[in-house]
């Protein structure tokens, strides 16, 4: 029986033995895996390198360091992370400022160009349906004068409408309503009158009659072209795009066959920063300067705000119409406009006073002998003053230049 308690109890030993090694064994491990996930190498010259082993340095080949990194799994979006900790407080003796409680005017230089006037746009359209026979306009921006000939068409329903004026000129001349009323048909359909008095000379028809342009201006394309453009200035550096309707086309009565722009009047848009179309309004005042000539104005009036914001730049437009049958713009010409603005009331801080941070922007408050990094909110800009929204008042004592307090190594967060 002796024998017997002897192995249960040596058994027992044996089994508390193994579970204690065990819990030990799991309890090593996990530190020593949480050791390991806590360390990582950085260089000294370049703190941004951080390796989660050891190694060289890719920028100098410098044997990396070993850093200990606590846990972050609690990120703030504060200030003070992204300052070391030694340096959330400066002390020294810095030159001091204050925001103003005041009104600024200024003004703001707007970059522009010049582009065409959709509004003076001239559309030719097909007034009957045929096929077009020859085509003397090719090219997109062609340049044509009023009267030049720009297609011949061939139309079975003209064709029709002559051979009804000729037998009537022919067989009751004495009818004159009539015949005028024939006259104007032709003339409707976009016969010329040298065009119809010569039909009604010679009295034979003609199957191909030429169509003139009714004004002067730069053809822009066809109905399609036209449609697919996004903007007046869409594939303007194209000089040579051709055009969609060919010879031996077909078209339909009130097809548009061209879009002809008008030189002489031209618009300039403007791109307004966001937080200032506020300050632009209709009818204000506009100093005008082109790259051709920086040393004439050009003084005119605002013409229309944009309301929509433009998502490739996050700026508004602004249009100002030009006569440009005197001062002979080229389409594209690179303008800068400069708007008075009104004056503007709020909380203003000299620019120096602050510095970036990417996302936000900082101050330094003295409080004592001391100076700490506060976070501001701005708006406007103008001139040498920025705008206070939020973050500081105007009691506050601010040293005057941000950037003296601040060096390269103030700063442990790149991301």
């Amino acid at each position: 029986m002796n024998r017997y308690l002897k192995f249960a109890i040596l058994f027992l030993v044996v089994v508390f033995i193994g579970i204690g090694v065990y819990f030990f064994a799991i309890k090593s491990d996990s530190h020593s895996e949480m050791e390991h996930q806590n360390e990582v190498y950085t260089c000294s010259m370049h703190p941004e390198v951080i390796r989660d082993k050891p190694g060289s340095c890719p920028i100098c080949g410098m044997t990396l360091v070993k850093k200990v990194t606590e846990d972050h799994s609690e990120i703030s979006d504060s200030v003070d992370d992204l300052l070391k900790p030694t340096d959330r407080s400066v002390v020294g003796n810095y030159e001091t400022t204050t925001a103003k409680d005041t009104t600024i005017s200024s003004e703001i230089s707007l970059p522009g160009i010049v582009t065409y006037d959709s509004n003076s746009a001239v559309y030719i359209s097909a007034r009957m349906s045929g096929r077009i026979e020859k085509m003397y306009v090719n090219y997109k921006y062609q340049k044509v004068a009023k009267g030049q000939k720009i297609f011949e068409i061939y139309s079975p329903e003209l064709l029709t409408e002559q051979q009804n004026f000729i037998y009537l000129i022919s067989n009751d001349s004495q009818n004159t309503s009539i015949i005028n009323s024939a006259k104007q048909k032709l003339l409707l359909y976009g016969m010329t009158n040298n065009q119809v008095n010569a039909l009604a000379t010679v009295k034979k028809v003609n199957p191909v009659i030429a169509i003139y342009s009714p004004a002067n201006g730069i053809i822009t394309g066809t109905e399609t072209m036209s449609n697919s453009s996004t903007s007046p200035m869409s594939n303007a550096s194209s000089t040579t795009e051709a055009l969609d309707v060919k010879e031996g086309n077909y078209i339909k009565k009130g097809e548009v066959i061209f879009k002809l722009a008008n030189n002489d009047k031209v618009w300039g848009i403007f791109n307004v920063l966001q937080g200032y179309s506020g300050l632009i309004k209709i009818n204000q005042s506009i100093d005008i300067t082109s790259e051709l000539d920086e040393k004439n104005n050009i003084y005119s009036k605002i013409n229309f705000v944009e309301t929509q914001l433009n998502s490739a730049d996050k700026t508004n437009r602004i249009r100002v119409y030009l006569n440009n049958s005197n001062l002979k713009l080229p389409i594209g010409t690179r303008l800068q406009g400069v708007v008075q603005l009104n004056s503007t009331k709020g909380l203003w801080l000299q620019k120096q006073a602050l510095v970036s941070l990417g996302n936000k922007k900082v101050v330094f408050i003295k409080k004592g002998h001391t100076f700490k990094a506060t976070a501001i909110q701005t708006g406007l800009d103008i001139g040498d003053y920025a705008q206070i929204v939020g973050g500081i008042s105007e009691g506050d004592t601010i040293a005057k230049n941000a950037q003296y307090l601040i060096d390269s190594e103030s700063f442990i967060k790149t991301e």
